[in-house]
């Protein structure tokens, strides 16, 4: 059985509040990268997580027109599941001057006193707000076919004195797409429901035949940084991640592609779940010292906060005219008060021994003031750091070919797709406590030569590789 809905409102949900904070950070991962200018060579390669590209450039591009999520859920009585389609549409915003008869034309940069504006693709944000009964979800399929119309904007622009210099011209494309919910009750000691939603991109797009189309060309029609967030009335979701024994079976039996489901809405909730293109843990949350969206991962705010105050008034002028998320960050880094730049150095959340159990309350068992982390006298500054080591018996230094292990303890979640894969190694590091560190770029990443250009290398230790000519 289908039952199709054409309308999609429904009440806002208190209850992805909490969730939300979370979920604007997905939306907007990557968004714009320090130093925030249109011409860094990092924010010329954007839209990179969720992107949900139309069904006729998908398969030959390597590049996915759908996500699906599949999760648990223990609902209680007459339960309703609230859910929220959530992604960024592109948009091209183009700079037109004004010319003395009154026309405009389009010009590749409009200067003003406080900003440089540019050519820029903008995110608007979107949702599909979605409320249906559970029970109406067992053993039928619902769908919620959604889109969003191609338009054109023009916003004048103004100089100081309040005359029109030019315009800032905005062309969206039409967008469309379907939201596919079902629930089917599985067998077991428990009344357990595994829940599907499947996210489509339809848009009817197809590439020009007169010629090879280019990703830029499908990004308008695309939905960016594509995500869920999913609310119980009554009942609760199970952890995907820390699943009870009785349900570990049926959890590794979801199929979740492009997409994997949390927990989130705060610690010991299980009413929300927020299903992110991007892998997190359960309960996610921003760090409570953030004084403001980055983009760039609320882990590294001071350093960023201090380069971007750091940039010449002609950088900012030109990070202002790139983007109003921009020019906000800016303002943020220029007016940001030295007690709220202290609280970003760092907090400790919580402290345990590597390798054993030992918490804050014991103190003797992290800090042994008796037993330096690096001797000085020992140290010869002299001895340059050899700029090789040895693998499996085999030399391995810069250029060397080698096959990613990452280590289950210690590896980024990330980097756990990369297991099998073939890398070169840039560089060999070593840090103070005697550590060595490759730098390497994954073979077939179509974004090797921009990571070599900027310093952006994946780091594994010599453990964690295996010399291709030993795989």
């Amino acid at each position: 059985m289908t039952t199709t809905a054409n309308t999609l409102a429904a009440a806002p949900d208190t209850r992805f509040e909490t969730a939300r904070q979370v979920a604007d950070a997905v939306l907007f991962e990557g968004y714009v990268l320090y130093p925030y200018r249109a011409s860094a060579a990092k924010n010329r390669m954007r839209w990179q997580f969720g992107v949900l590209v139309p069904p006729a450039w998908a398969p030959a591009h390597e590049e996915h027109a759908f996500q699906r999520t599949e999760l648990l859920l223990e609902p209680r009585g007459a339960a309703t599941l609230s859910l929220e389609l959530r992604f960024l549409h592109p948009q091209r915003r183009t700079v037109q001057q004004a010319c003395a008869d009154g026309t405009f034309e389009e010009v590749a940069e409009l200067h003003l006193a406080d900003r440089v504006l540019v050519p820029w693709d903008e995110g608007t944000e979107e949702r599909v707000e979605v409320s249906i009964p559970v029970a109406e979800l067992a053993g039928a399929e619902a769908l919620f076919p959604f889109a969003r119309p191609a338009r054109e904007e023009a916003e004048p622009v103004l100089d100081a004195g309040g005359r029109t210099v030019g315009r800032l011209v905005r062309r969206t494309e039409r967008v469309s797409g379907i939201l596919r919910l079902s629930a089917a009750e599985l067998d077991g000691p428990y009344r357990v429901l595994k829940l599907t939603a499947l996210v489509e991109n339809t848009s009817p797009w197809a590439p020009d035949e007169s010629g090879p189309a280019t990703r830029e060309e499908a990004l308008p029609r695309s939905l960016v940084a594509a995500h869920l967030l999913l609310g119980l009335s009554s009942g609760s979701f199970l952890s995907m991640t820390d699943p009870p024994e009785w349900a570990k079976g049926a959890v590794a039996a979801c199929e979740n592609r492009h997409t994997w489901p949390v927990l989130a809405g705060g610690p010991g909730r299980a009413d929300v779940v927020l299903s992110s293109p991007i892998i997190l843990e359960d309960h996610p949350a921003i760090a409570p010292e953030s004084a403001g969206a980055m983009y760039d991962a609320t882990e590294i705010d001071e350093i960023l906060a201090l380069r971007t105050a750091a940039l010449t008034d002609q950088e900012k002028r030109e990070a202002r005219g790139t983007d109003p998320r921009a020019a906000a960050v800016i303002e943020l880094a220029d007016s940001m008060p030295p007690e709220v730049l202290e609280r970003l150095h760092g907090a400790v959340r919580g402290l345990r021994e590597i390798t054993g159990e030992a918490g804050a309350e014991d103190p003797g068992a992290l800090f042994r003031p008796d037993t330096p982390w690096w001797d000085p006298a020992g140290a010869d500054p002299a001895e340059p750091a050899p700029d090789h080591v040895t693998v499996d018996g085999v030399r391995v230094g810069v250029g060397s070919r080698v096959v990613l292990r990452p280590g289950l303890r210690r590896t980024d979640a990330q980097d756990l797709f990369l297991q099998g894969r073939t890398a070169q190694v840039e560089a060999v590091l070593h840090d103070v406590d005697g550590g060595v560190h490759l730098a390497v770029t994954v073979e077939g990443d179509p974004g090797a030569d921009i990571r070599r250009e900027q310093g952006r290398f994946l780091y594994f230790q010599p453990d964690e590789v295996t010399p291709e000519e030993r795989a």
